[in-house]
């Protein structure tokens, strides 16, 4: 039996790029929330009748759920632009350490929507997407994305719900 040169190195081509993904490693479902405690904030309020606001904020929280960052002590360093009853652009990091140097760095952003509740007054929808860019330690060479939701859980503290997968670096 011969086989020609050009099916040989198909061939060749789909057992190399099989093994590779054979060894690659698989992303991780990841499922927290964390309750963010505001620590510092610096706020600029714009003095023309709008309501305007632009919030910078430090917040920390536990994450808690399933995946990598479970149990991660997690800061928010974030910038809240925001027109009350309008519509806003928050985004930020959130730094989650886990352990001693094991640091993800997370890139977030929001568009916040307000939507009319029951009762007729306008509610904030915060709804954005996340991604790891950088990492030490474990975290090191760790990939992310995912998706972020921003709830009020009482007037100053708020409940970041993240969604995704995560894929450390193959060893």
């Amino acid at each position: 039996m011969t086989v020609s040169l050009p099916r040989a190195i198909a061939s060749a081509s789909l057992l190399a790029a099989s093994m590779l993904v054979g060894s690659a490693a698989m992303a991780d479902p990841l499922s927290v929330q964390a309750t963010m405690v505001p620590k510092e904030q610096i706020q600029l309020d714009f003095k023309d009748g709008s309501g305007h606001f632009v919030l910078m904020v430090r917040r920390e929280g536990t994450a808690a759920g399933s995946g990598l960052l479970d149990g991660a002590q997690i800061v928010e360093f974030g910038r809240h632009d925001i027109i009350p009853g309008v519509a806003g652009d928050p985004s930020g990091y959130l730094v989650a350490t886990k352990g001693e140097g094991n640091v993800a760095y997370i890139k977030w952003t929001v568009r916040a929507v307000f939507l009319p509740a029951k009762d007729g007054k306008p509610q904030i929808n915060d709804n954005g997407f996340w991604e790891v860019v950088s990492g030490t330690g474990a975290f090191k060479g760790l990939k992310g994305a995912g998706t972020l939701h921003i709830k009020a859980a009482n007037p100053t503290d708020r409940i970041f719900i993240l969604d995704g997968q995560m894929v450390p670096q193959a060893n």
